[in-house]
C-alpha cells in the first residue's frame, strides 16, 4: 500500500479543513503525472490530532486533482463525496464499521514477526486474541497504535490479535459517509507511521502467507437509519437483494488479489458466488444474532480485502443499498 506525506509549517492554528491553503507535489515523482506538467494539486479534506508532534499540530487528509481542478484517477474520495452528498442517502445517515485487518513482517524478509525464518509456527488455533510471547508477536506496535489513533481523534473502537500469528485487527467505527473513508486511511498512515519507528513492515495483502493461513480482510459493518429502526430486518434483506444483484461489480471493487482470499475456506466464501447467512462467517453477507432477534440493526459485508479503498467500497454499498432501483 502506498501511503505518502509531506510537513508544512503554518502561521497560525488551523481547525477547519477549508481554512487550509491548497498545496501540491511532485507527481512525476509517484507516476502520476508526467516530468513537462508534475504538480499534482491537494485539497485538505478531514483534520486530525497529530500523535507524533502532538501540541497543536495536526495531520490532514487530502485528495489530489490536476491544476485544472478534476479528479486525478488514483482519487477515490471525490466520487464517494458525490455519493454520500446526495440527499436519499444524506436522509438514510449510513454508518460504517470497518474491521481492518493487516499482517506485521519481518523487515528485509518479508515474512511474518515472530514466525522463524523460512519456518512456520504451529498451527493456527492459540493465536485469535492470543496472550503471550509464543502468541501475540507485535503486541508492542499494536496498543501504540491503539493509543495514537485515539489521541488523534479517530473513532478506533477495537483491536484484537487475528487467526493467523503475527496478524492483527483493528476496528474503526460507527463513522457516517465520507468520515469512515477519512478516519480508516489517517489509521493506516498512523499504523505505517509507528511500524517504521519499530522497524516493522505492515502488510495489507489480502493473502500473505498461501497455504492453511488465514487471509487478511476488511469487513464492511453496515447500516441505515431505516434498517436501525423498527422493522429494519426487512430494509436489510431488501439491501442484501440488491447487493446479490451486483455481487461481481463488488468483487472487482473491493480489492486487489482478493481471488486468494476469497476461496470458500479460512473463514469466507467463494469469490464467484454470493451468500449471506445468520452468524454465517462462511458467507459473503453475515447478519448478526443481535440483529436477528431485535428486527434492526446492521449486517457486515465480509467481502472486501484488507487492501481495499475504504472509500470506493462504502460508497458502492450506499449506492447499490440506497440509489439503486430495480427493474
Amino acid at each position: 500500500m502506498d501511503i505518502r506525506s509531506k510537513g508544512r509549517t503554518l502561521s497560525h492554528e488551523v481547525t477547519d479543513p477549508k481554512d487550509l491553503p491548497k498545496w501540491n507535489y511532485d507527481g512525476s515523482s509517484t507516476g502520476q503525472a508526467t516530468g513537462k506538467d508534475s504538480e499534482v494539486i491537494i485539497h485538505p479534506q478531514a483534520i486530525f490530532r497529530d500523535p507524533f508532534r502532538k501540541g497543536k499540530n495536526i495531520l490532514v487528509i487530502c485528495d489530489a486533482y490536476t491544476p485544472d481542478g478534476e479528479p486525478i484517477p488514483t482519487n477515490k474520495r471525490a466520487n464517494a463525496a458525490k455519493i454520500f452528498s446526495h440527499p436519499d442517502v444524506v436522509a438514510e445517515e449510513p454508518w460504517f464499521g470497518i474491521e481492518q485487518e493487516y499482517t506485521l513482517l519481518q523487515k528485509d524478509v518479508n515474512w511474518p514477526l515472530g514466525w522463524p525464518i523460512g519456518g512456520f509456527p504451529g498451527p493456527q488455533g492459540p493465536y485469535y486474541c492470543g496472550t503471550g510471547a509464543d502468541k501475540a508477536y507485535g503486541r508492542d506496535i499494536v496498543d501504540a497504535h491503539y493509543k495514537a489513533c485515539l489521541y488523534a481523534g479517530i473513532n478506533i473502537s477495537g483491536i484484537n490479535g487475528e487467526v493467523m500469528p503475527a496478524q492483527w485487527e483493528f476496528q474503526v467505527g460507527p463513522t457516517v459517509g465520507i468520515s469512515s473513508g477519512d478516519q480508516v486511511w489517517a489509521a493506516r498512515y498512523i499504523l505505517e507511521r509507528i511500524s517504521e519507528k519499530a522497524g516493522v513492515v505492515v502488510s495489507f495483502d489480502p493473502k500473505p502467507i498461501p497455504g492453511d493461513w488465514n487471509g487478511a480482510g476488511a469487513h464492511t459493518n453496515y447500516s441505515t437509519k431505516s434498517m436501525r429502526e423498527e422493522g429494519g430486518i426487512e430494509v436489510i434483506n431488501k439491501a442484501i437483494n440488491k447487493l446479490a444483484l451486483r455481487h461481481k461489480e463488488h468483487i472487482v471493487a473491493y480489492g486487489e488479489g482478493n481471488e486468494r482470499r476469497l476461496t470458500g475456506q479460512h473463514e469466507t466464501a467463494d469469490i464467484n458466488t454470493f451468500s449471506w447467512g445468520v452468524a454465517n462467517r462462511g458467507s459473503s453477507i453475515r447478519i448478526g444474532r443481535e440483529t436477528e432477534r431485535l428486527g434492526k440493526g446492521y449486517f457486515e459485508d465480509r467481502r472486501p480485502s484488507s487492501n481495499m479503498d475504504p472509500y470506493v467500497v462504502t460508497s458502492l454499498i450506499a449506492e447499490t443499498t440506497i440509489l439503486l432501483k430495480p427493474e
